[in-house]
């Protein structure tokens, strides 16, 4: 089922959000740029991310203004937010930066998009030296991290599409079959079942399990490997990330141990999901199991990490973060066990805080599958 558009209401309400809560930061407002903020406050994405500023100004005391080039204009005007947004833009030629900083406070305190290129950061410094920007992660985490209703129905539609292509690539055959075969059939099963986009297809095999980013080389698979599938994308313009690590043929029982550690950590650290509860909560939830199996130091990254527009973002799962936990907040929890030069195991599921608990966005077994 395809979800429902977000309408010009929709981005209002989120325009409305961000510059209350970047007041209470104490900011003049944000910048924002092309990228996942721009798509999710206005539902505009350029064609193509140039040297050609385009810029989007929220402020306590404006209605919210779009800067673009001129020959980008129609494009952001049949943008679905851009209804609740007033348009200038700026013709090659021009100064662009000039044209921008008009639309700023000289001195000013701005939020600005992560993914702003310097070349556009560096000239609005040199237009308006007395203002002062920061990055809109480092001041304002959690712009993005409370997601609604229907950004909820697009996880789960873009989390049952991933386990439905998980659940076919099972069944086909591993043994020698190299590592690139098997992630180039999943990438196509991931849009099969509705994915526009592929990020990322993990295909571990035996010793390059050990490696968590290892993706996908040339290495033929055997008989008697772990396999770690770790693979995502985007379907209706939301994230899908779930990892579960097969094994061909019969597994030895050190290999059934720490897939059954894994599997326990991960199950105990999605039990601990609730209000009130920490990031870092769930992260030492997770970490304790590994550490009181005696593995530890095998466990190499945090155990989850905000997911929505992109496949990474805040809130991150790791000691050190104490923010609470809110209903709505969808995130990763994704422990594993690597031993270098032998295999690694991780099993990671999407799952979303609800009034009472936490929802799984993904739901394949979570025990030891066997594949031929």
């Amino acid at each position: 089922m395809t979800p429902r558009p977000f309408t010009t209401k929709d981005f209002t309400a989120r325009m409305e959000r961000a510059v209350a809560q970047a007041a209470d930061a104490g900011l003049t407002g944000l910048l924002v740029t092309p990228g996942p903020d721009l798509v999710y406050f206005t539902g505009y994405r350029p064609t193509a991310i140039t040297e050609r500023i385009t810029m989007l100004v929220l402020d306590r005391d404006h209605e919210p203004r779009l800067i673009v080039p001129t020959l980008e204009r129609p494009d952001a005007e049949a943008a679905p937010g851009v209804g609740a947004v007033t348009i200038s833009d700026w013709r090659d030629g021009a100064d662009p930066y000039a044209a921008a900083a008009r639309l700023l406070a000289a001195d000013g305190r701005y939020a600005i998009s992560d993914s702003a290129w310097a070349l556009h950061l560096l000239a609005l410094q040199r237009e308006l030296p007395a203002s002062w920007f920061t990055s809109m992660t480092g001041t304002l985490p959690m712009l993005r991290a409370v997601k609604d209703a229907d950004e909820i129905e697009r996880l789960a539609g873009a989390g049952a599409a991933a386990d439905a292509a998980y659940e076919e690539i099972v069944a086909t055959r591993f043994a020698g079959r190299t590592e690139r075969a098997v992630g180039t059939e999943l990438a196509g099963l991931l849009r099969e079942h509705g994915h526009s986009q592929v990020d990322f297809t993990v295909v571990g095999s035996g010793p390059n399990g050990a490696d968590p980013h290892h993706e996908m080389g040339d290495r033929v698979i055997v008989e008697g490997d772990m396999v770690v599938l770790d693979f995502g994308g985007l379907k209706d313009g939301y994230g899908s990330d779930t990892t579960r690590t097969v094994h061909v043929g019969e597994p030895t029982d050190v290999e059934r141990e720490i897939h059954d550690v894994v599997r326990h950590a991960q199950q105990t650290a999605f039990e601990a999901v609730r209000p009130g509860a920490t990031c870092e909560d769930i992260d030492r939830v997770a970490r304790t199991v590994i550490e009181e199996a005696g593995y530890g130091p095998r466990f190499i990254h945090r155990t989850g990490h905000g997911i929505g527009l992109t496949t990474h973002e805040p809130p991150y799962l790791i000691e050190g973060e104490t923010r609470p936990l809110v209903p709505g907040m969808c995130f990763s929890i994704e422990p594993g066990i690597y031993l270098p030069g032998r295999f690694g195991v991780r099993i990671e599921d999407i799952v979303t805080v609800t009034e009472n608990g936490g929802r799984r966005f993904n739901n394949t077994s979570r025990e030891m599958r066997i594949v031929a």
